[in-house]
C-alpha cells in the first residue's frame, strides 16, 4: 500500500509493523499472565478463607468462578506449547503471590522473598523470550 502526501510518498511497507505487533503481543501475553495469577490466587484464597479462616461457604462459589477465569485466561497466552506457558506462568505466579501477601494479607515480603521472585521472573523471561530454533 502506498499513500501519497503532497510530493512525499509514504510506503506502509517501510513501517516496522512486526515490531509493533510483537510489542502488543508481548503486552497482551503479560496482561493475561498477570490476570491469570490474580484469579488463581483469589480463587485459592477463597478456599483458604473458608477452611482456614472460617469465612462463610458462599465464598467457595466466588473461588470456583475465579479458578475457571484463571484457567481460561491461561489459554489466551501466545505461547506455542502448554508446558511452556505453565513454566512461564510459574514465575509470574510467584511474584503475584508475594504482591498478594503484601497488599491483601498485610505481610510485607522480606528481601529473600524479593530475591527469589526476581530469580523466578528472570527464568520466566528466558523461557518466554529466549531464541528458538
Amino acid at each position: 500500500m502506498h499513500l501519497q502526501t503532497g510530493s512525499v510518498g509514504l510506503s506502509l511497507n517501510a513501517v516496522p509493523w512486526y515490531g509493533i505487533k510483537r510489542f502488543f503481543d508481548e503486552m497482551t501475553t503479560s496482561l493475561f499472565f498477570t490476570l491469570a495469577a490474580f484469579f488463581e490466587i483469589a480463587g485459592c484464597f477463597a478456599f483458604w478463607s473458608v477452611w482456614r479462616l472460617g469465612k462463610p461457604w458462599p465464598w467457595l462459589n466466588a473461588g470456583i468462578v475465579s479458578l475457571c477465569l484463571f484457567a481460561w485466561l491461561l489459554t489466551r497466552v501466545e505461547v506455542e506449547a502448554a508446558g511452556r506457558a505453565y513454566a512461564v506462568y510459574g514465575g509470574v505466579y510467584i511474584a503475584a503471590s508475594l504482591a498478594w501477601l503484601w497488599w491483601v494479607e498485610g505481610h510485607r515480603p522480606d528481601h529473600w522473598d524479593i530475591i527469589g521472585a526476581t530469580v523466578c521472573l528472570v527464568g520466566a523471561a528466558i523461557i518466554l523470550w529466549g531464541p528458538r530454533s
